[in-house]
């Protein structure tokens, strides 16, 4: 449990971890960084770590974007701070870093990091969660994925196409990575929680169309984590930043349902695995909740873990070093579900 004494120093920890975003309420996602007055990311210099293997989600230009004009751009999360610490603002050509693991499992963890739909918190160089990850054997992708305010065709299920194909595109590397394509596992953070919800519910949603044999595949999770997840479109419990990013800020009652993953939990989703902090000032605690029961409804193995805490998520390791026991947890629920053999 995390009282708070645990929660002092959090924020410290928060540049380590890809989906520890702090969803920015009301935030457009027209701001760029000059005007949130963060620094452009260095490209090299003291403290930047090389960047991971990586690869496009698409190939070519994804899906959809005709009268998208905005211009990508990578800044540091917070001045002066750790020079790995980015977030990607309009995402123009989505990709996937790749941890590898020493000995590989057959398991595949697909990360998604949050950002409120504004941005997206990740690394090009990786974090303390997929290097833990992969130091258990697991092949770890982190996805920079499309954001809704950008005026791509698919409007809010920009997010949807690119986890589909994510999904897709590593089943499809299977042999390539070493993996077992039954075994591929999606965990979310913060809005980052609500692209793996909508990986958990509308995965047979055909949300663009195929454009070769990789779309072909299968794009359902073998099981997902959604942690401290934005989840509801619906009053009163919505995280307002990143429904204003998602569907604007007067949409209709439909416009609200379509958004809210808890609205679409079919009778095949993967099991699924739900966690919050029970004061958490960003993203009230009720949209786990409401993800757990509608998981419940449709008899879906799953788990709700409300840890004390006012805060927004939480460090992987406690001071001494120790992975905490969200993850813990977290990984054991899935790896009982099929991520591991």
């Amino acid at each position: 449990m995390f009282d708070r004494r645990t929660v002092m120093g959090f924020t410290a920890m928060l540049a380590a971890l890809p989906g520890l975003a702090r969803a920015q309420t009301g935030q457009s996602n027209a701001q760029n960084s000059q005007q949130e007055g963060l620094p452009l990311a260095p490209a090299s210099g003291p403290g930047v770590r090389p960047p991971l293997p990586s690869m496009d989600i698409w190939p070519g230009n994804p899906p959809g974007g005709e009268n998208v004009t905005v211009d990508e751009k990578v800044v540091l999360r917070h001045a002066g701070g750790d020079p790995n610490d980015t977030a990607y603002y309009h995402v123009r050509k989505p990709w996937l870093t790749v941890r590898k693991p020493d000995k590989p499992n057959g398991g595949a963890i697909l990360i998604a990091p949050g950002g409120g739909y504004v941005r997206v918190a990740v690394s090009r160089a990786g974090s303390d969660i997929d290097a833990w990850l992969a130091g258990l054997g697991y092949t770890v992708f982190t996805m920079d994925y499309r954001l809704p305010g950008d005026n791509w065709a698919a409007g809010p299920d920009v997010a949807l196409q690119d986890v589909q194909r994510a999904i897709r595109l590593i089943r499809s590397k299977s042999a390539e990575f070493g993996l077992d394509p039954a075994r591929i596992g999606v965990a979310g953070f913060s809005a980052g929680g609500h692209v793996a919800g909508l990986a958990a519910t509308r995965f047979a949603e055909v949300s663009y169309p195929p454009i070769d044999a990789v779309d072909a595949l299968s794009a359902r999770p073998t099981v997902v984590a959604m942690c401290y997840p934005v989840v509801t479109a619906t009053l009163p419990y919505e995280h307002v930043g990143s429904v204003n990013e998602l569907i604007g800020r007067n949409p209709t009652d439909e416009q609200r349902k379509r958004a809210s993953v808890e609205q679409h939990v079919p009778a095949d989703a993967p099991p699924t695995f739900v966690c919050a902090t029970t004061d958490d000032p960003v993203v009230p605690m009720h949209n786990a909740i409401l993800m757990f029961e509608a998981l419940k409804a449709q008899k879906i193995s799953s788990e709700l873990h409300l840890y004390e805490g006012a805060t927004h998520g939480f460090p992987l390791r406690d001071k001494a070093g120790n992975i905490q026991p969200w993850a813990l947890t977290a990984l054991a629920f899935m790896e009982r579900h099929g991520l591991k053999a």
